[in-house]
C-alpha cells in the first residue's frame, strides 16, 4: 500500500455538508468534496490488509485496495481504469450505496472502516473532469439485436455492457426519460439527474437506443420484442407494499413513490397528471423506517411541512453490532441519514391501525399502538404483541406508504410474454444464468431478485449481460465478477 501506517495516523473523515437551513432550501446535492490533502489521508487509510474483505462485500468485487492505492498516489487514471474494470457507474453508486464494502473493511474489525464509497465518488468525477470518461464505441458488429426493458440500473448496466461486444441494443422505458429509479425514486438532493444525462449520453454516443414512453406491454405489444435476437427484462420491484387498514382510501394516504416520483417530475420540469402531492404547512407521517422513508423525510422538509414523524414496525436497531451480525456480514445498525438530521421524529415498533378523516374525505388522525417484541437467543425480533392501553390518535394531513416492494408489475408485459414467476411473484431465472422459461428471455435486478440495492442491481444487469452475449455468440469476453483479468 502507499502508505502502510496510514490506517493507523489518520481517523475516518466524511466531507462537509452545507448546514441545514441551507440545503432544505433547495434540491440540489450538498455534500462537499474532500479536499486534495483529505482524499489522500482517506486513501491511506486502506491498510495492507492481506485478504481484503471488502471485494466480497461489495456485490461488484470493485477491486477496492488496488483504486484507493492509485488516489493515494495520484494516479488517477489508473483508479479510474480500475474502478470501471467492475462498475459501470461509479457516479451513482459513489452517492446513493450503502456501501456493504466499508462493513466488510478488515480495518472496521477494531476501528472505523475506510471510506470506500466517497473515495470512489471523488475518483468519477476526478475522471470526468480530466476527460478520461469518453464513448468507446466498438468497430466490430455482431449483427444481432438486444432489447433491454427497464432504464434502470440493471438495464442500464446491461446495456453498457452488450453495447461493448457489439451488438445493437435498444433500451425501452415507460418513463419520459430513462434512468428508472434512479431517476424518479431517488430525490435530487441525494442524486441530481444531470449526473445521469451525462452517462446518458456517453451511452447514446456508443451506440445504445433509448426508447421513452414506451411501455412494453401497453403502448408497446410485447409482440414487438420478438425482432430482437434477445431480450433483458429489468423493470424493476415496483408493486408497492400495502396497508389495508379503515381509512386507507382517504386524501392524503400515498405511496411513497407517488410522492416522490412527482416531486423528482416537478424538479426536473416534466409534466404530471394527477393532482399535487405537498407537504407544505401538514403533519407528516411517514410508515415505514428504510431509505424510501428516508427520502420521504427530506422531501417532506423541503416542501415547509410542519411536522414530520416516521414510524418503524421493526424494533429500534442497535447502534453497533451484535451476535446476530458478526464482521463482515453486512449489520442491521441504527442509520441516521442525512433527512432524519434536517429534523424528523422516529418512533420503532409501532403499528399504525387505522386513518381517519373527516367529513370531506380528507385525512386527518391515525391511529397508533405501540408493540411489544419477543425476541430469540440472539436478541433477533420474531413475534410482537400490542402493548394494553397504548392506543392513541396523533394528527396527520399525509401520510406516505414506504414499506417496501412486493414484486414487478404481472399485467401487460409479463403476462403477455408468459414467463414463469416465483413464490414471491418475481420473474423466475436462476441466479448466475438468468434465462427465464421463455425462449431468448432474460431478467436481472429487482425484477428477478426482489426488491434490493442499486449496486446489486447493476451487478446482476452485468452478469445478465454476459449470459446473453454467450447465448447470442456461443463464448462471451465480457467478464465474471468472479474473474481474474488485468484491468489496466
Amino acid at each position: 500500500m502507499g502508505k502502510p501506517t496510514g490506517f493507523k495516523e489518520f481517523e475516518r473523515a466524511l466531507p462537509k455538508k452545507a448546514p441545514v437551513a441551507n440545503r432544505k432550501k433547495t434540491y440540489n446535492e450538498f455534500v462537499q468534496p474532500y479536499s486534495d490533502d483529505e482524499l489522500n489521508r482517506q486513501a491511506a487509510r486502506c491498510m495492507n490488509c492481506g485478504i481484503p474483505f471488502c471485494h466480497s462485500g461489495c456485490p461488484l468485487g470493485n477491486v477496492i485496495p488496488e483504486f484507493n492505492d492509485a488516489v493515494y498516489d495520484g494516479k488517477w487514471e489508473d483508479a479510474y481504469r480500475i474502478l470501471v474494470s467492475t462498475n459501470n457507474f461509479p457516479e451513482f453508486t459513489g452517492r446513493i450505496c450503502p456501501a456493504p464494502c466499508e462493513s466488510a473493511c478488515v480495518l472496521g474489525i477494531n476501528r472505523s472502516p475506510v471510506a470506500i464509497e466517497e473515495i470512489e465518488k471523488h475518483i468519477i468525477e476526478i475522471a470526468y473532469k480530466r476527460e478520461y470518461v469518453k464513448a468507446r464505441p466498438t468497430h466490430l458488429k455482431t449483427g444481432k439485436r438486444v432489447a433491454v426493458v427497464g432504464s434502470g440500473p440493471a438495464g442500464l448496466a446491461a446495456a453498457a455492457q452488450l453495447i461493448r461486444v457489439g451488438h445493437e441494443v435498444t433500451v425501452y422505458e415507460r418513463d419520459d426519460k430513462p434512468g428508472g429509479l434512479l431517476r424518479y425514486g431517488i430525490p435530487d438532493f441525494k442524486l441530481e439527474k444531470w449526473v445521469i444525462d451525462r452517462r446518458i449520453k456517453v451511452m447514446e454516443e456508443e451506440g445504445v437506443v433509448f426508447r421513452c414512453n414506451a411501455e412494453v406491454g401497453k403502448n408497446v405489444p410485447a409482440s414487438e420484442l420478438q425482432t430482437y435476437d434477445a431480450v433483458v427484462l429489468a423493470g424493476g420491484s415496483t408493486i408497492p407494499r400495502n396497508l389495508n387498514i379503515p381509512g386507507r382510501e382517504l386524501n392524503g394516504v400515498h405511496f411513497a413513490m407517488e410522492f416522490l416520483k412527482q416531486q423528482n417530475k416537478r424538479v426536473g420540469n416534466s409534466a404530471f397528471e394527477e393532482a399535487d402531492i405537498l407537504a407544505t404547512g401538514k403533519n407528516v407521517l411517514v410508515i415505514g423506517g428504510g431509505d424510501t422513508g428516508s427520502d420521504c423525510v427530506g422531501t417532506s422538509n423541503r416542501h415547509g411541512a410542519k411536522s414530520v414523524t416516521q414510524f418503524e414496525l421493526m424494533p429500534q436497531p442497535p447502534k453497533g453490532r451484535t451476535e446476530a451480525m458478526p464482521w463482515p456480514t453486512y449489520p442491521m445498525l441504527l442509520k441516521t441519514t442525512t433527512s432524519h438530521e434536517e429534523g424528523c421524529e422516529r418512533h420503532w415498533s409501532i403499528a399504525t391501525k387505522e386513518f381517519i378523516g373527516d367529513d370531506k374525505g380528507n385525512l386527518k388522525a391515525a391511529r397508533i399502538v405501540d408493540l411489544e417484541w419477543e425476541r430469540d437467543s440472539l436478541g433477533r425480533p420474531v413475534k410482537f404483541s400490542e402493548v394494553p392501553g397504548s392506543e392513541r390518535e396523533i394528527p396527520c394531513e399525509l401520510v406516505t406508504l414506504a414499506m417496501g416492494f412486493l414484486h414487478p408489475q404481472h399485467e401487460g408485459l409479463l403476462e403477455q410474454l408468459g414467463v414463469e414467476r416465483d413464490e414471491r411473484g418475481n420473474v423466475r431465472a436462476q441466479e448466475g444464468e438468468y434465462q427465464t422459461s421463455t425462449a431468448r428471455v432474460f431478467a436481472a435486478g429487482d425484477m428477478r431478485r426482489g426488491q434490493s440495492l442499486v449496486v446489486w442491481a447493476i451487478s446482476e444487469g452485468r452478469e445478465c449481460a454476459r449470459k446473453v452475449d454467450e447465448y447470442l455468440m456461443g463464448y462471451s469476453e465480457l467478464e465474471s465478477k468472479d474473474a481474474v483479468f488485468d484491468y489496466a
